[in-house]
């Protein structure tokens, strides 16, 4: 495969190294004390997961390897003459552990552009669904199609060693990461273009050609994929897609297997679906106001209007972090170079100054301010990308940049199949019961 699969497994080899050391010394000291309401509460807070790729922080957001996301714009390769890193960049990143070189990032682009040849029987799997299907649907079948590819589950059985698995699970990343662009963009022109297909271009990088072969060749648009692919692209490793690809990797399923595992995660309102609902949250506020524009006082109304109903403000809150999204914070960024006038823009912007006072004032939120889906959909907008569905499919191909660097990582280091301890209702009964008892 070339050098960086080197440098990737000596990096590891090295870190495994670490990892043994540290069990052997510490294995015994205790993390934290997890607590009742974490047990019924989705785990939250509980430190139980090793995810070396990224690492997220209440208060300073998402570091991938230690870099901030203004330090990864500033500092990943880019296109000649583009501002935006390329996501190419930061998959090295999270393998690595060091920001490449302007030589390995065109490796890299190589690589996956000689990789991104996606079999005939894997179109005809998505022809045979119904053209209203979810374009999440039609992505996760896709890719389970793509799993006969696997040189991770032909190696497996034929019987490798256990220090073979990350090199076979390296291959299958890199090969579904090529060719996961082109299956997206297939899916996109053949629900919303009449089937109207654009052949890859393997000239381009990985995002421009992703742009291209959806049928958007504007510059800007091809700017906004390189941001948008590289912030999206992991989040650690507790939230919904990292964790679900993570588990069923962890049973030593190949790489076509555990990313559908998180992708069927990611489709899921709470998770990755969370960004078309923004958008068509934000339209429904200007078609009941009547206006593109709406006021910030009108915009403060239908947020107490939508709380009073019971609902959710979308895009608002985070279970971890505790200020404003980086990756938000990097999407205005670019809307304030690219589009500032923007009506559905500057409206994400008005409600971006009137939303977090609101939401504090229930003293219900504990994190009141806009997380990277708040954004996302009015860039998408601006540039006439207006199928809110394929949204999360978007997400879906920069999120594999960093669960299966995870993946990788996870083979790498031998780490065992997970598999928590849990409790029934009736245990938790009696444990609190003898707790009284003897308090009493």
């Amino acid at each position: 495969m070339g050098y960086v699969k080197e440098r990737f497994k000596a990096v590891a080899d090295t870190q495994a190294g670490v990892i043994k050391s540290i069990i052997a010394e510490h294995g015994d000291k205790v993390l934290d004390k997890v607590t009742i309401a974490q047990a019924y509460q989705g785990m939250r807070g509980i430190p139980g997961l090793i995810t070396e790729t990224s690492l997220l922080d209440s208060n300073e957001g998402i570091r991938f390897r230690g870099f901030s996301i203004p330090e990864l714009r500033e500092k990943l390769p880019k296109v000649e003459g583009g501002n935006e890193p390329l996501p190419e960049g930061l998959f090295y990143l999270m393998l690595v552990g060091e920001i490449p070189s302007q030589e390995d990032v065109d490796h890299i682009s190589a690589t996956w552009a000689r990789r991104s040849h996606v079999p005939n029987y894997v179109f005809d799997t998505i022809e045979a669904l119904p053209v209203s299907t979810h374009p999440m649907t039609q992505f996760c079948t896709a890719v389970l199609a793509l799993q006969t590819e696997s040189k991770f589950a032909k190696a497996y059985e034929e019987g490798i060693s256990k220090k073979e698995y990350w090199s076979y699970m390296y291959e299958d990343t890199m090969t579904l990461i090529a060719r996961l662009p082109r299956v997206a963009a297939y899916i996109y022109r053949r629900k919303y273009k009449n089937g109207d297909h654009i052949q890859p271009d393997g000239m381009l990088d990985w995002s421009a050609n992703f742009a291209h072969m959806m049928g958007y060749n504007d510059e800007g648009f091809k700017e906004l994929m390189r941001l948008y692919l590289t912030i999206h692209a992991d989040h650690e490793g507790g939230n919904v897609s990292a964790h679900a690809t993570h588990l069923v990797g962890s049973a030593l399923s190949d790489a076509y297997l555990s990313f559908t595992a998180g992708m069927t995660g990611l489709a899921g309102p709470l998770h990755g679906l969370a960004n078309q609902e923004v958008i068509r949250w934000i339209e429904e506020l200007q078609r009941e106001i009547g206006s593109d524009c709406p006021t910030k006082e009108q915009i403060a109304d239908y947020i107490k209007k939508t709380l009073s109903e019971g609902k959710v403000v979308p895009g608002y809150g985070h279970a971890v972090l505790r200020k404003t999204d980086p990756r938000f914070t990097a999407q205005m960024e670019f809307a304030k170079t690219h589009c500032p006038d923007d009506p559905v823009v500057k409206t994400v912007w008005n409600v971006y100054e009137v939303a977090p006072p609101i939401l504090e004032s229930t003293g219900k939120i504990k994190n009141p301010w806009p997380n990277v889906d708040a954004h996302s959909g009015a860039l998408l907008k601006h540039y006439g990308l207006v199928e809110e569905d394929f949204y999360t499919v978007l997400f879906g191909v920069s999120r594999a940049l960093g669960v299966l660097a995870s993946l990788c990582w996870d083979r790498a280091l031998g780490f065992a199949i997970e598999r928590p301890k849990s409790m029934t209702t009736e245990w938790i009964q009696k444990f609190v019961a003898k707790g009284e008892a003897v308090a009493g």
